[in-house]
């Protein structure tokens, strides 16, 4: 094969899931990978950081919410940019919703119910992760 990064090892990043009044927390990625895409917030796992950490701090970064980072909900590794990437995706739980808002590398934020879904541009693989792990009935 010519691809050297299917060689490579994935990059550990997670991914926060908060359902909230039957709506799903959406960010519009404002970077690559998957730029423009709605999907739940997450990122890279930094140096030293526990996923724990990493789940509380990209849900800080990108809407702004404080968290507190719940179970494990499932994996899934996916390309993009050149990258693999091994994300591990938790629930967390928030105190206040209403002070969302995006940052950092969120464009835009959602708290998207089951039919506005339908006319989102998801991440790829997303709403299947979701209805597989029953998440929400999507």
């Amino acid at each position: 094969m010519n691809d050297l990064t299917f060689h490579k090892a994935p990059l550990c990043s997670v991914g926060a899931v908060y359902v909230w009044e039957q709506k799903l927390l959406l960010i519009r990625r404002a970077k690559q990978p998957a730029m423009g895409y709605w999907s739940i917030p997450g990122g890279h796992v930094e140096p030293g950081e526990s996923w724990h950490q990493a789940v509380e701090r990209e849900v800080k970064e990108e809407t702004a919410l404080e968290s507190t980072c719940g179970g494990f909900i499932g994996w899934v590794e996916r390309k993009g940019n050149g990258e693999r990437y091994l994300i591990a995706d938790f629930e967390i739980e928030v105190t206040d919703p209403s002070n969302a808002h995006p940052g950092d590398d969120a464009s835009d934020l959602i708290f998207a119910s089951q039919s506005d879904m339908d006319n989102l541009q998801i991440t790829p693989g997303l709403l299947s992760f979701l209805r597989l792990h029953e998440v929400l009935s999507v």
